[in-house]
């Protein structure tokens, strides 16, 4: 009986033993087994690409003009409001007047004052001219002493002098009379051109100062707005691909699901800085955006983006732009040593820098295996982007997905193709 027990025991850790071994085994080589990666394709193709840049903005009137006033004082009169449409020469603004006037008054006093001064001198000089001459006539004849005649001289150049000075003074006089005439002419202000009153930030009754303090007050803005553009900001990197003359296709958040057609016409060359010494310190260029549709009724300060398409390249090899990725090579490991190895490291840290480049790649489908190709690209779109060098033509490369693109696919990687048909 006891035999039988302890063979029976036997038996059962034998089965036990055996199956652990065999799943060892299958774990052992199980593990070993090459992982397949999912993934889809597309055929190398030719297209016609466009590159576009988008920049955010306002759109504005391309001419607008601010009214500030040359004099200060109060406003009397403001006969125009807030989108109304003006010709050139209308009253726009009429500032109270009174006291240039008094201005006006005193100056032309002073004008006849210096004029009346003038006849005076004039008859002083007459006069003193006559005596200086009957006295150079007794001279000449020895009846006078020198003293008397240099005496008579000096009294007539003087005269002369004083005679010179009140001319001046008339010429003083009226240029200031003339400089009140202006300020009292400027305190009527007329449209400078036919628009639209874009803005008005002043009423009747406020105090305004002239452009002699600092800019003055801004009273309203007069634009045109049958000529609109759109102004957008645009990155330091991006400027750069924009010429005058590239198309744009405008969106206008006023106006959704609608796209409007403008041409750049103005690239700035000061650049705006935002946060300027912080880390999010943004350098932005100021692009001029001409809308060329005149039917809609655009409002200065609404909000547009706008799709700048600065080239565009027909029938080149294209993939899909998350095909491409890239990759650092294996770092570079000398082969030589020694003298030789020392005789050759300038050539070998020179190597060592191209190869520990990022280079950009794709991964074509051969055989069930990926196959990393090194590529050189061109411009792109929001879905394809240019190949120059590196394919042919008509490879399946690998499109999808995102995680076997950047992570996953070695050169080398069995895959498995799993295309799903477009519905």
């Amino acid at each position: 009986m006891a035999k039988k027990k302890s063979k029976k025991k036997v038996i059962i850790f034998s089965s036990i033993g055996a199956l652990l071994l065999v799943l060892i085994l299958v774990v052992v080589f199980g593990g070993k087994k090459e992982e397949i990666i999912p993934v889809q394709t597309e055929k190398v193709q030719r297209k016609t690409i466009t590159q576009i840049v988008t920049a955010s903005g306002k759109i504005q009137s391309e001419v607008s003009v601010t009214i500030n006033p040359e004099v200060s004082g109060e406003i009397v009169s403001l006969p125009v409001k807030e989108g109304q449409v003006v010709k050139k020469g209308d009253l726009l603004v009429k500032i109270k007047p009174d006291a240039y006037l008094a201005q006006l008054e005193r100056q032309t006093a002073a004008v006849n004052a210096a004029k009346a001064q003038l006849q005076i001198q004039k008859a002083n000089l007459q006069k003193m001219e006559s005596d200086f001459k009957r006295q150079e006539e007794l001279y000449k004849k020895n009846l006078i002493s020198i003293s008397d005649y240099e005496s008579a001289k000096a009294a007539y150049e003087s005269q002369k002098a004083q005679y010179e000075a009140s001319k001046h003074n008339v010429e003083t006089a009226i240029a200031s009379l003339s400089e009140v005439k202006t300020s009292l002419e400027k305190t009527t202000i007329l449209s400078p051109m036919d628009g639209t009153i874009s803005a008005l930030n002043s009423h009747v009754g406020e105090r305004v100062f002239g452009t002699g303090f600092s800019s003055g007050t801004a009273i309203m803005t007069v634009s045109d707005l049958n000529n609109m553009e759109a102004r957008v900001e645009v990155g330091e990197n991006d400027v750069v691909l924009i010429s005058i003359g590239d198309t744009a296709r405008i969106e206008v958040d006023a106006f959704p699901n609608r796209k409007f057609t403008g041409v750049v016409y103005e690239i700035g060359n000061s650049a705006k800085t935002k946060g300027l010494g912080t880390q999010e310190e943004v350098v932005n260029f100021e692009v001029k955006i001409r809308i060329l549709d005149k039917e809609v009724k655009f409002r200065p300060g609404m909000s547009c983006t706008a799709d700048i398409e600065t080239e565009t390249k027909v029938n080149v090899l294209a993939v899909p732009i998350q095909s491409v990725t890239t990759r650092t090579p294996k770092k570079f490991e000398a082969q030589m040593s020694g003298p030789e190895a020392n005789v050759q490291s300038v050539n070998q840290q020179k190597d060592k820098k191209e190869q520990e480049k990022v280079q950009e790649v794709v991964f074509i489908v051969k055989d069930g295996k990926a196959k990393m190709v090194n590529v050189k690209t061109g411009i792109s779109d929001d879905k394809y982007i240019e190949i120059i060098d590196g394919l042919k033509g008509d490879e399946e490369v690998v499109s999808g997905s995102y995680r076997a693109i950047n992570r996953e696919l070695e050169d080398g990687k069995m895959v498995t193709v799993e295309n799903f048909k477009k519905q």
